[in-house]
């Protein structure tokens, strides 16, 4: 550019521009001088915006006054890399930021390392990161910067207290575990001994709580783990502390285990031949057994699990536990597929092997051996047709509410008769429990502000010593409010993620295939099978049923 010119200093770091206004032709504006140093052999200095800025101003001066001073400005610079570690509060990470250098020098592993140590980051630091950094920015533009983590503590990972491990499995845990043969197949009829203890059995043990793992901060500060508690034993109904080992729960009576959220009970438990007119109908408070199928008409009602090795035909059974049934179940639907001869209701969950004609309700899971059809079920769990690790079961012309996904080889028939699977009661509770939190939130937060307002305003006051004790029940109940409100912001925010993960589990599995006529909804929104679809799954995602084809 004429009348302007660049020069670098003699100490190899400053780059000076010089105009001579009287050489210069045109209007010159500061973006100009910007393009002109920009695209000089110093492009990669840092430029200095008001220098040049400044330049452009005088040089606009001397033309208006026809003045040809030199205009002389340092507008360059060379910089080499500048490197700064930061920290997180409890200086449990450690962050490390790299600007690129203007023409200058990179920095180098030796150099991080040195900042590393004056900062006093002396713990968790990956030369590896470092490293990774010093090569990313090379790749960027002078001045350019990049970020990462390069150091992490070890948090203290506290002991876990004592838990109780059964030493029996519960009776639905072995039906859906058939005994293996050898290492490749299983005995599909062979369930293995039915669960009955005897008294004195040794039926769940408390294992000892652990030490955990002391920790530390990038800065080599100790951090202290908590060794876990004993938490207390306690025997269930029918059961009985060993003499010998208080960590070791006995049998106390002959009955059927049952293991539960850390307890273990074991139920008296009615044992018979089979459940017809010549034995009458069940009504038992404990586990019943019966070994033989259950005929038309006939009804058990039992506290415990109800386990039947045999057929149900036509008849009612209600458990305050399981409903496990070997072999298959039958019940005759009338044509408008509202009755059915066959009522199954437990309070946890329900097995049969196969069935046609039920009417389910349960807390818990269903599973299905084979294969079920012109059924309802309502449950609060998910359904799966066919072994539990490999759902290859037929499952259509049913109507289901659930509240976990569907799982099956076949879903819906060639037929094209109508499998209707509804998942909107799951999540209507969800959506009004989280309403009620969020309500009772807004609430305490409102109270708590105007209360927070109260107490600064107290606290920036003189108060008389008579008074004192009052401000200190004011604060304590400030406290306390504080406490509960955050708790309550806790419970809304796991009630929010307990909504999306509702909806990110419910679905349908088909692994073989799945036929027209099967209908899934969740309140509104309703997809439908038009067509015959291979290996599917059906999961909702961004308020909208998906296809996915499963590989």
């Amino acid at each position: 550019m004429e009348g302007i010119s660049l020069r670098l200093e003699e100490n190899n770091k400053d780059v000076v521009l010089t105009i001579k206004p009287g050489q210069v032709k045109g209007r010159v504006d500061a973006q100009a001088l910007h393009n002109f140093v920009k695209n000089s052999e110093y492009a990669n200095f840092f430029i200095m915006e008001d220098a040049i800025a400044s330049a452009a101003s005088s040089l606009k001066i001397a033309q208006q006054a026809s003045k040809n001073n030199e205009i002389i400005e340092r507008v360059a610079e060379r910089r080499d890399a500048i490197a700064r570690f930061a920290m997180d509060e409890d200086e449990m990470k450690a962050y490390l930021s790299i600007t690129a250098p203007n023409a200058g020098k990179h920095i180098t592993i030796s150099d991080l390392n040195k900042l590393a140590k004056d900062a006093g980051i002396v713990r968790g630091l990956s030369r590896k990161r470092m490293q990774l950094l010093l090569a990313e920015v090379k790749q960027v533009a002078p001045g350019g910067v990049v970020e990462d983590l390069v150091a992490k503590g070890l948090p203290a990972r506290h002991g876990k207290n004592s838990r109780v491990v059964p030493l029996v499995p519960n009776a639905l845990e072995r039906i859906l575990r058939p005994q293996r043969v050898d290492e490749s197949k299983v005995d599909m009829r062979n369930l293995g001994e039915i669960i009955c203890v005897k008294a004195g059995t040794p039926i769940s043990r408390r294992l000892p709580p652990t030490l955990g793992r002391d920790g530390y901060t990038v800065t080599n500060t100790p951090l202290e783990s908590q060794q876990g508690q004993w938490v207390a034993f306690k025997p269930g109904s029918g059961t009985k502390l060993s003499d010998t080992d208080e960590n070791l729960l006995l049998s106390e009576i002959n009955g059927m285990p049952k293991f539960k959220n850390e307890q273990m009970w074991v139920d008296d438990t009615f044992i018979c031949k089979g459940c017809n007119v010549g034995t009458g109908n069940i009504n038992y408070d404990g586990a019943v057994l019966v070994n033989g199928d259950v005929t038309e008409k006939m009804k058990i009602v039992a506290t415990g699990d109800v386990t039947i090795n045999g057929f149900v035909d036509s008849a009612t059974i209600q458990a305050g536990g399981d409903i496990i049934i070997t072999e298959g179940a039958m019940g005759k639907v009338n044509e408008a597929n509202t009755e059915f001869g066959t009522s199954l209701i437990a309070q946890g969950s329900v097995h049969v092997q196969h069935g046609q004609g039920l009417d389910i309700m349960c807390n818990g899971n269903v599973t299905i051996g084979r294969q079920l059809a012109y059924s309802r079920i309502v449950c609060r769990g998910s359904v799966i047709v066919g072994p539990v690790d490999n759902p290859n079961g037929n499952l259509f012309a049913c109507e289901i509410q659930s509240q976990d996904a569907i799982r099956a080889g076949t879903l819906g028939a060639v037929s094209g008769s109508t499998l209707s699977i509804d998942f909107s009661s799951g999540f209507n509770m969800l959506v009004e429990k989280k309403e009620q939190l969020d309500e009772m939130v807004q609430q305490i937060q409102r109270n708590f502000k105007r209360h927070e307002d109260k107490i600064a305003f107290i606290k920036s006051k003189k108060i008389p010593a008579e008074l004192a004790d009052k401000v200190i029940e004011a604060v304590t109940l400030y406290n306390n409010e504080k406490q509960l409100m955050e708790w309550l912001e806790e419970k809304a925010l796991q009630m929010k993620k307990a909504k999306e993960q509702y909806t990110e589990e419910i679905g349908l599995f088909a692994t073989q295939r799945l036929y027209p006529g099967v209908v899934v909804k969740l309140n509104n929104r309703t997809w439908r099978a038009e067509r015959e679809y291979p290996k599917a799954k059906i999961h909702y995602y961004e308020h909208q049923w998906q296809y996915e084809p499963i590989y």
